[in-house]
């Protein structure tokens, strides 16, 4: 528990805390934080500094976002005159509890489909749906934000896509290692079209999304497997199919 004197500048606080100086500023600018200490000074207008009670309604204000409440309800809350930080820990601490034991579900859940590709046994459409369902609820790179966007893309495409997209993706990713092994360059107008087909099958899912394209691609680039998917071996493909998107003039975002 930190010293009741102690106090942090706004740099210090994010780099104790991982947040940035600038979401700490937009919480002052809202109301929602606002540094109760000052620095002495001669003129009065010291720098303004955070305090333990800051520290202590800060983490309230992380949990209720985590929570799901949006900024204006984290502020009504925290103001409100019936708020009790004990509960919203407890409620926290049990969304955590959740997370985790849907961790655990999705880590049998490849484990049983990881062994299953080992051993070349055929695997359901409905094992694939119900492992993608399983991470789709875990938010180490989506948002809850994202998330639901997900969810909502899944059904305005419905089942029969879906699994059409399901079948497509094995059938593209052969097509593209053929071109690969036949030393065909990126710049070909077959690779070119190969990079359409397959960034037109990722904007299905991130329904062109710039930030749930960033996250995807940050979870390919972090995990070597995905789903039972050797990630790791297909890095050089996303690498070719990358340099065929440049070419083709597809934009991409950073």
């Amino acid at each position: 528990m930190p010293d009741a004197q102690q106090v942090w500048k706004v740099g210090e606080l994010a780099a104790r805390t991982g947040l940035t100086v600038r979401t700490l500023h937009h919480y002052d600018a809202l109301g929602l934080l606002r540094p109760s200490g000052r620095t002495a000074s001669d003129h009065g207008s010291g720098h303004r500094l955070y305090t333990a009670a800051d520290v202590a309604r800060l983490q309230q204000i992380q949990s209720l976002k985590a929570l799901g409440f949006s900024l204006d309800e984290v502020r009504d809350q925290l103001d409100g005159a019936g708020h009790d930080p004990r509960r919203v820990v407890r409620r926290h601490l049990e969304q955590v509890r959740a997370k985790a034991a849907e961790y655990a579900r999705l880590t049998a859940r490849l484990a049983a489909l990881a062994d299953a590709l080992d051993r070349a046994e055929a695997v359901t459409t409905d094992e694939f749906l119900n492992t993608i369902a399983e991470m789709t609820m875990i938010d180490k790179y989506y948002t809850p934000e994202q998330m639901e966007q997900i969810k909502a893309r899944g059904e305005a495409v419905g089942q029969e896509r879906i699994e059409q997209v399901q079948a497509e993706w094995p059938r593209l990713m052969a097509e593209v290692q053929t071109e690969m092994d036949a030393g065909t360059p990126p710049t070909d107008p077959k690779a070119l079209a190969l990079a359409r087909r397959w960034f037109g099958l990722v904007a299905e899912f991130t329904g062109g999304d710039p930030g749930i394209f960033r996250s995807l691609k940050r979870m390919y680039q972090t995990e070597d497997r995905v789903a039972g998917m050797d990630v790791a071996a297909m890095r050089p493909m996303m690498d070719y199919i990358g340099k065929a998107a440049a070419a083709a003039g597809i934009e991409l975002p950073a």
